[in-house]
């Protein structure tokens, strides 16, 4: 899957433009699991910036602000338990995904949603097909952002 991120802004006479039109790389993080970062903002209410929030060093959610990006996941995907300080809009696009949770799970099929609330949780493909999952994640007052490489089993004692 390709994932073209088209960005409007304001040319030198203040009207609407095309500021980037461009094909984003997707990250290997872990095996089975490519990260591809397509927007963040560092406060909210969101500013609008100039510089690309793609040159910005970003873990999984970043404090005070949003963060916009797909998963792509393959079968076997090394486990991630983690939280983050943000309510999550999760959605499946293609593929299925099982949600596991510390008490119950749940499996995603494309244009399922889910509201993910600051709990511990893990993604697990479902079935033999890659799963792409859309993630926009907006930070809680006081959050802490959080890196890629932490597990909150250990931080959270679980």
């Amino acid at each position: 899957m390709a994932f073209r991120r088209v960005v409007t802004g304001f040319n030198k006479d203040g009207k609407s433009c095309i500021k980037w039109d461009t094909q984003i790389e997707p990250k290997t993080l872990r095996p089975g699991f490519d990260n591809v970062p397509m927007w963040a903002t560092k406060k909210l209410p969101a500013e609008t910036v100039e510089d690309d929030p793609n040159t910005w060093e970003l873990g999984t959610s970043l404090a005070g602000g949003s963060v916009f990006r797909f998963g792509v996941y393959t079968p076997g995907n090394v486990a991630r338990w983690h939280a983050t300080d943000s309510v999550d809009y999760a959605i499946c696009i293609s593929g299925q995904m099982r949600m596991e949770l510390e008490e119950g799970a749940v499996v995603l099929n494309p244009g399922d949603v889910v509201i993910q609330r600051g709990t511990n949780h893990n993604w697990v493909v479902q079935g033999n097909q890659p799963c792409v999952m859309a993630y926009v994640l907006i930070a809680t007052e006081g959050a802490k952002t959080t890196g890629w490489t932490e597990n909150s089993n250990a931080q959270h004692g679980h």
